[in-house]
């Protein structure tokens, strides 16, 4: 029995629950983890060549993807072209970016979103024309919102609708994968998935597999990121010997909503887009002298700002101001911030927000090439899941969306060229242990060793801290425990990709190597039972 809920056609868990009670496997010819936009687009370019399995760890709307406010980048506006949203991209990734992946994704760009409203998308405009805003870092306004601060709800709807068109793609919520299959040949043949509604397990056979499964966050103490986000693709890519790149570059926002009590809400880079100032607590607009953009500077140099000023003058938090913009203009223009913020007894009209930076993306992730192929043969990962090294350093605000729609599609079309006609059977691995450690214990010390300014010492207390958890069976797994498995994973890599990298660029900071060093303008790499990092 199938349903139409929530936009995609959705598998009952009880018509798959007698297949999981005995042990049977389900088959399809394509899986894909993770709903959010790259795992959507590939569904809609894989549905013509075979049945499409889109699994999702929560309900099928939860994703980074419906978070994601700031909008999406394009060069269609009249004094823009792609040559400069490249620049722009190279200049924010300081000099780490694969300029190749960069060039895909800024001379696609036009064309997606000009497919995106063809499926229905519909964009903020100023009477018949496509309204474009400019966001930090960015030296033309390129940037697209929906419904002024919802783009990714809106691009995430529109792609679902179409998904829902094609009879061969269903969907399954509150399913996480555990692990990946391999065949005896070392290829990807399906994976372990734990049904959280049955507590059952199920094999699922698979031509190919793709990981869209979104970043890190919830690693951090503090982050924008949705529960969800717990690094689970980048994790059981690692486990099963798949390579995973720039591990150490975190993008930690600027301005997350500081309230006690209230989730660290993301107030998007466009607030200071359209002239939000940042002031410490006495007033002072402390970004004047910090860089040439001021506010609108990259989100890590923002960042490090913020930090800086919060430990120079003891606040909690500083103070993110748009009170000088003309009345009504926030609530018309940014309605959910507005509304969220009014919820927790801040009218953004008439006085600043309290703001603290939080983990928000992560530039690295599993190893691809420009069509999202992994090492390991059938195995693909797209979006934040995956690093092509399209962001470099540091991701510039509003291309994350278009790398989930650009490079999804393209995992998509090489899945259905390379997907192995008669995959191998994949075997179960053996019964997993999990760390006997508390999910926030884990995420405070990410927070204090892999933060925002990190240290030799600290990172390697880090890894040792890491090192001394003991690991035990757990027959009545939940979730939580294949999640935390997966952060203690994730948070390792971070911690031994930063300790390598002796030097600052982007999203990595090392206050014991403050300055960015030639030798280091390459690419980490790790993959397991090597420790260690090696750069390309």
């Amino acid at each position: 029995m199938r349903t139409e809920k929530e936009g995609i056609k959705t598998l009952y868990h009880d018509e798959i629950s007698s297949q999981k009670s005995t042990g049977t496997t389900l088959s399809t010819d394509f899986l894909i983890v993770g709903a959010g936009v790259a795992g959507l687009r590939a569904a809609i370019e894989l549905a013509p060549a075979g049945n499409v399995l889109v699994l999702a760890k929560d309900k099928l709307r939860e994703s980074s993807s419906e978070y994601a406010q700031g909008g999406i980048a394009a060069a269609l506006n009249d004094d823009d072209e792609v040559s400069l949203h490249e620049a722009d991209t190279l200049a924010a990734g300081d000099g780490l970016c694969n300029q190749q992946a960069v060039h895909v994704l800024v001379e696609e760009g036009p064309r997606v979103i000009e497919e995106l409203i063809a499926w229905g998308a519909e964009f903020d405009r100023d009477g018949p024309k496509l309204l474009f805003a400019r966001e930090g870092a960015h030296s033309r306004s390129r940037v697209l919102h929906a419904h002024g601060d919802s783009t990714g709800k809106e691009i995430a709807r529109t792609l679902g609708r179409k998904a829902v068109s094609f009879p061969s793609v269903q969907s399954l919520s509150f399913t996480a994968i555990t692990e990946l299959l391999l065949d005896d040949n070392g290829q990807v043949a399906g994976a372990m998935a734990f049904d959280e509604q049955t507590s059952r397990h199920v094999a699922i056979s698979a031509k190919a597999v793709l990981l869209a499964t979104g970043g890190f966050g919830r690693v951090f103490r503090a982050t924008t990121n949705p529960d969800v986000v717990t690094g689970d693709g980048i994790a059981m890519a690692w486990r099963a010997g798949a390579a995973v790149s720039d591990m150490e570059f975190v993008q930690f926002h600027p301005t997350a909503l500081h309230v006690p009590g209230a989730p660290y809400f993301l107030l998007s880079e466009a607030l200071r887009g359209e002239g939000a100032w940042l002031r410490n607590l006495a007033g002072d607009r402390f970004m004047l002298g910090a860089h040439p953009l001021a506010e609108l500077a990259p989100r890590d140099v923002v960042s490090r700002a913020i930090v800086s000023e919060m430990e120079k003058t003891g606040a909690p938090h500083v103070l993110l101001d748009l009170s000088h913009r003309e009345p009504g203009f926030v609530s018309r223009r940014f309605p959910r911030i507005y509304e969220t913020c009014l919820q927790y007894g801040i009218d953004l009209e008439k006085q600043p927000a309290p703001v603290h930076p939080a983990a928000h993306y992560a530039m690295g992730g599993v190893r691809t090439d420009l069509n999202g192929r992994t090492n390991i043969p059938a195995l693909y990962a797209a979006g934040e899941a995956a690093c092509t090294g399209v962001h470099g350093a540091n991701r510039l605000a509003s291309n994350s969306l278009l790398e989930g729609v650009v490079y999804g599609a393209r995992a998509g079309r090489d899945m259905k060229e390379f997907a192995s006609a008669n995959p191998g059977q994949g075997h179960i691995p053996s019964t997993p242990t999990f760390p006997k450690i508390e999910e926030r214990w884990l995420r405070q010390l990410a927070w204090d060793k892999c933060g925002i300014i990190r240290t030799g010492e600290g990172l390697q207390q880090a890894i040792s801290a890491l090192d001394e958890v003991v690991f035990e069976q757990r027959p009545a797994a939940t979730r939580l425990d294949f999640e935390v498995r997966n952060m203690h994973t994730v948070a390792r890599l971070i911690a031994l990709s930063g300790l390598a990298r002796k030097e600052s660029r982007g999203g990595h900071n090392r206050a014991d190597f403050p300055d960015k060093d030639p030798k280091f303008q390459k690419h980490s790499l790790v993959q397991k039972d090597h420790d260690a990092v090696t750069f390309f």
